[in-house]
């Protein structure tokens, strides 16, 4: 086995425009998910029938950015397509120099274009669109088996769906976690009593839960979207941390965790130096006996540093003053390669923040080895 010392748990893949024209059954080619170019060169991403996301109402060069990675540090992208976008996110063999030119061992890869087909209202065809991207991806990560893991799509717009999706997964494509928004699904929020199949069956095949977040709603409404209505940075910041603070109460303080002890679950691309305040929130209420009906036997804190993981960006200052007390075994870090707004040198911006060695290269690794039981 190779021996890992740095593992970036979310990178992303850049899907083939034609991704799902190719992989999902004839009969939903023509209304499924497909990157379409219109008449003058404009991109838009049809998700479901008449359902097209044209992002770039708010960005111009918004698909661009998808594999825009360095555009952070202020460089431009070579035009306003998707395929202009960093060639490792296409090609598995591009990624593999990237990877190594910072030392990364190994990656899991979630979507970028599959981030926006949560809101596919006909179960039958989500089922067999994340099944189509499931299987590509697997191709995707075969030809370096032991550097680049993929996470599934669950449909969680239909229980026995994704159900059948995560033994699917785990036991035929060898895939160690699945990824879910922690928005609702078709009205239903991640702790509704329905959805606990998928967190059964996830325990029974060792199969982590990765919730991330989307920069488009696009039919899964977020938290905060209703106020924050303009700019890019504004919303990115408000919705993504909003709904992901959600969705740790659904999963610690409304007791999914607890009821399912062995679930692994992490949250992904909202940051991390926030976790380590909600964690006192939480208590505090599971604390206060006049206020307490949780029905929990345990503190929340408690559950969260037995079976759940955050994801710090690179540039978070409070890394090295929290990670003790969130838990060292608890933190992931994150390239979002090849995102405009990933990060280049991941590894050297950690260590830039000031931490002694043996606390980086714990940090580096072993999150993410007990989090994907890599």
């Amino acid at each position: 086995m190779r021996d890992y010392k740095l593992v970036d748990s979310d990178a992303h893949v850049l899907e083939p425009g034609d991704l799902w024209l190719k992989y999902l059954p004839a009969k939903f080619r023509d209304r499924g998910p497909a990157l379409l170019t219109l008449p003058g060169g404009k991109e838009v991403f049809r998700v479901e029938d008449d359902n097209v996301l044209d992002m770039s109402e708010r960005v111009e060069e918004a698909f661009a950015m998808a594999g825009g990675l360095g555009m952070r540090e202020g460089i431009k992208p070579e035009s306003k397509s998707y395929y202009s976008g960093r060639a490792g996110g296409f090609d598995p063999h591009a990624r593999i120099p990237d990877m190594d030119a910072e030392g990364i061992d190994a990656c899991f890869l979630f979507p970028t274009l599959g981030l926006f087909i949560g809101g596919i209202r006909d179960s039958e065809l989500a089922s067999a669109a994340y099944r189509a991207y499931n299987t590509w991806l697997a191709e995707y990560c075969s030809h370096y088996p032991d550097r680049m893991f993929g996470i599934a799509m669950l449909p969680m717009q239909s229980v026995e769906d994704a159900v059948a999706e995560i033994k699917y997964a785990s036991k035929v494509l060898g895939m160690k976690a699945g990824f879910i928004r922690p928005n609702p699904y078709l009205g239903r929020p991640l702790h509704h009593p329905d959805n606990d199949p998928v967190w059964a069956a996830a325990q029974e095949h060792n199969f982590s839960i990765a919730l991330h977040a989307s920069s488009w709603k696009n039919g899964q409404p977020r938290l905060g979207e209703d106020r924050f209505t303009k700019g890019v940075a504004v919303i990115q910041c408000t919705t993504h941390a909003l709904e992901m603070t959600a969705a740790v109460v659904s999963f610690v303080m409304s007791g999914i965790c607890e009821r399912f002890p062995k679930l692994h679950v992490g949250f992904f691309e909202a940051g991390g130096g926030w976790i380590a305040g909600w964690l006192d929130r939480m208590d505090r209420f599971y604390d206060d006996i006049g206020m307490n009906d949780t029905g929990l036997t345990e503190r929340p804190s408690e559950i969260f540093r037995r079976q759940c993981y955050i994801s710090f960006e690179p540039v978070e200052k409070s890394l090295p003053l929290l990670a003790d007390f969130i838990g060292r075994d608890n933190i992931l870090w994150a390239t979002d390669y090849p995102h405009a707004d990933g990060f280049t040198d991941a590894p050297g911006l950690i260590r830039n923040l000031g931490m002694p060695k043996e606390l980086y290269d714990h940090l580096m690794v072993v999150g993410a080895r007990k989090y994907y039981r890599l």
